[in-house]
């Protein structure tokens, strides 16, 4: 299949414009020519009078998207092909951020890496018991890119009134009662869970469930698998009003439904928030994991052993990256004068980290060893966190020399 056929779309009569990835040997893994398709496809709707909302979905059940295609990226001997690669991923990644209309993701099957970029800074993120979600990019060399830091940053948790706060970007949109009677609790539930991010990004932890999907904020709707196809139905007969982004919220009203089981994110917050709080150190973090995996609780013991075996797939350096990078943006929210408040700015600054990673010995060795040859036993430079020295983390977020241009978004 030619990559023009890779991404399809397609505007309805009733005006519901839909991406179709279809590239389901690869996962619906994207790749340079497939971002930009996507990306034109947006650009052409968004001032089209005709196209009310757009709907995006992979081909299969097995993935909405796998990520990028890291394997081309590391085929490419040219700087300037790394550069087109990760300018159209966070410029298109940016454009769904900022989109006009309703712009709703079928996240049914695997959803990783890029694959959390095109959906989840997206308005209405549809989730099912298929949907896979984890940010994988440390054990690679790489590092949790495509603004997962700003989502998690801005996702409070809990359910609806979260998620409005978190793609409106400041406090007038919360629900009244959570402003005044709930305000304070509520605030403090937000700070709490910024650190799930750090937690997911630095361990590469899965989300598996609907419930922890909905609690983190990558999931907005909870849809089971089998109403998806009458959900799309639904939505490609509707008789738009004047508003359409009320009649797809009504819509997703009648087909949701909440989870039958709890959050388990929910229950270890506060081991999460203790043991990945702000400024922590990686060493840090990695010692109380230790002291939780002697818990004489069985559900928090296997839960540390699990991060720890994360972090110990990872690469030191992206690690200490991750972190430093995770509690900057967490540091930034709210603070309108500091860039890495928003979207745009944490994206120039991915912008400059990837460049940079993408052409470290680290990256290279991590695919071999996990996507190529899969022995699973890559060899880090540096090999420890011991090793890993503060001025080469700090110079990774350095702006780019003058013969890069920074990102342009």
């Amino acid at each position: 299949m030619a990559n023009d056929d890779f991404v399809k779309g397609n505007v309805h009569q009733n005006g519901v414009a839909v991406i179709t990835l279809d590239r389901p040997k690869a996962l619906n893994a994207m790749n340079l020519d497939m971002d930009i398709k996507y990306k034109s496809f947006l650009d052409e709707w968004e001032n089209d009078p005709r196209v009310k909302c757009v709907l995006v979905e992979g081909s299969s059940s097995r993935a909405f998207s796998a990520g990028g295609d890291i394997k081309a990226i590391t085929i490419s001997k040219e700087f300037s092909d790394i550069i087109k690669v990760f300018t159209a991923e966070y410029s298109l990644i940016c454009k769904i951020h900022q989109y006009k209309k309703p712009y709703i993701s079928f996240m049914d099957g695997v959803t990783m890496g890029f694959g959390i970029g095109l959906s989840g800074h997206g308005r209405y993120r549809i989730i099912t018991e298929r949907t896979l979600l984890a940010m994988p990019e440390n054990a690679i060399g790489l590092f949790p890119d495509v603004g997962f830091a700003h989502i998690a940053a801005q996702s409070p948790g809990e359910g609806s009134v979260g998620m409005s706060f978190s793609r409106a970007g400041n406090y007038n949109f919360i629900d009244k009662n959570a402003r005044n009677a709930r305000g304070e609790r509520f605030l403090e539930r937000f700070n709490k869970c910024c650190f799930l991010g750090a937690y997911l990004g630095l361990t590469g932890a899965r989300i598996s469930t609907p419930s922890d999907a909905l609690f983190v904020g990558l999931g907005s709707h909870y849809v089971p698998s089998g109403n998806l196809a009458s959900l799309k139905d639904s939505l490609l007969s509707i008789n738009f009003s004047e508003d359409p982004d009320e009649d797809v919220k009504s819509l997703l009203g009648k087909y949701s439904s909440q989870p039958e089981s709890e959050a388990q994110l929910k229950s270890l917050l506060p081991h999460i928030v203790s043991t990945f709080g702000q400024n922590r150190s990686v060493q840090e973090i990695i010692e109380d994991l230790k002291k939780h995996h002697q818990s004489s609780d069985t559900f928090v013991s296997k839960w540390a052993n699990e991060a720890l075996q994360g972090i110990g797939k990872a690469a030191p350096f992206s690690l200490c990256i991750t972190q430093k990078h995770f509690s900057r943006v967490a540091s930034a929210h709210g603070k309108s004068d500091n860039e890495l408040s928003t979207l745009n700015g944490v994206m120039r600054t991915e912008y400059r980290i990837a460049l940079r990673s993408s052409v470290r010995d680290d990256f290279a060795e991590g695919v071999r060893a996990v996507l190529v040859d899969k022995d699973q036993n890559p060899k880090w430079n540096p090999a420890s966190l011991d090793e890993v020295k503060e001025s080469a983390v700090e110079a990774v977020f350095g702006s780019l020399s003058p013969e890069v241009e920074e990102l342009q978004v």
